[in-house]
């Protein structure tokens, strides 16, 4: 390619860049962003006492 093609390409390009930075805009809503995380902990919760239990269970089998 010679040099006035690239130069207009670029050129173009410039232009064609500016004219479409003007359309974009980004603004803060106006309510805050709420994020709900439903997660049920629920069931390694109970995992978790019942392991624990079986091993006082274990240690301690003298006292029950």
């Amino acid at each position: 390619m010679n040099h006035a093609k690239l130069t207009g390409r670029m050129a173009g390009a410039t232009l064609a860049a500016t004219a479409l930075g003007g359309c974009i805009t980004v603004n803060a809503p106006e309510e805050p962003i709420v994020i709900e995380l439903n997660v049920n902990i629920r069931q390694e919760v109970i995992y978790r006492l019942a392991e624990d239990a079986g091993n006082t269970i274990e240690d301690n089998a003298d006292i029950f």
